[in-house]
């Protein structure tokens, strides 16, 4: 099993909401309701060309834009992150059936380690960041060395993803996969199911999408 951690396990995207309109008021600008759904399951150096775009202020430094971003949204992750709904009862039901599981984020190591104390140390075998691997999502490389480490062979993995980066990610990489849109609507994708939320997901779910004994659904 391999899920996607903003918006997809944490409902944490509002909380990176408050941190990006902060930093683009510090610059005397309010960031567009485009740009901030094009922020989205990006990695924080597009994110941070994307903001300034949006803004006209192209000659802002993005490494010290995304060093004020990084550290507001560690204060904010240890006092407001929230789970999404169903996503700890699956969760839990993955960890119980002894199913290999990694966390796939677009977020760096730092924060993720500050929403590992929410989410649990021990619900991931493997975990791999935005800023442990050579290219982030879209690209395939995080699904697929998520796969290489956890030893199971990626046509027989589950991926879990909101964004429609995170979802061509995993199809890429060539995952099963299950979006759940939280922020913004994704558009349908051949061989990708769509839920409103986890409320209900179990294991004869994630069975069914490799077309596996529901006892072995990886």
């Amino acid at each position: 099993m391999l899920f996607d951690m903003d918006g997809t396990l944490v409902d944490s995207e509002k909380l990176w909401d408050i941190a990006l309109e902060e930093l683009a008021v510090s610059y005397g600008g309010t960031l567009s309701t485009a740009a901030r759904r094009a922020i989205i399951g990006t990695s924080m150096a597009e994110s941070m060309r994307i903001l300034h775009a949006d803004l006209d202020q192209p000659h802002r430094d993005p490494a010290r834009s995304a060093a004020w971003v990084d550290a507001r949204i560690l204060e904010l992750f240890r006092t407001g992150l929230r789970w999404r709904p169903g996503a700890l009862a699956l969760l839990s039901a993955v960890r119980a059936a002894r199913i290999p599981t990694a966390l796939v984020t677009s977020s760096g190591r730092a924060l993720v380690e500050v929403a590992l104390d929410t989410l649990g140390r021990d619900s991931f075998d493997v975990v791999v960041c935005g800023d442990e691997v050579d290219s982030t999502k879209p690209h395939p490389e995080p699904y697929l060395t998520a796969a290489r480490l956890l030893g199971v062979p990626i046509d027989r993995c589950v991926a879990i993803e909101d964004s429609a980066t995170g979802v061509a990610s995993a199809v890429a990489a060539g995952a099963a996969v299950l979006a759940v849109p939280a922020e913004v609507p994704l558009d349908p994708v051949d061989g990708v199911r769509q839920l409103a939320d986890l409320t209900g997901a179990d294991l004869d779910l994630l069975g069914a999408l490799l077309g596996a004994p529901t006892s072995d659904p990886r």
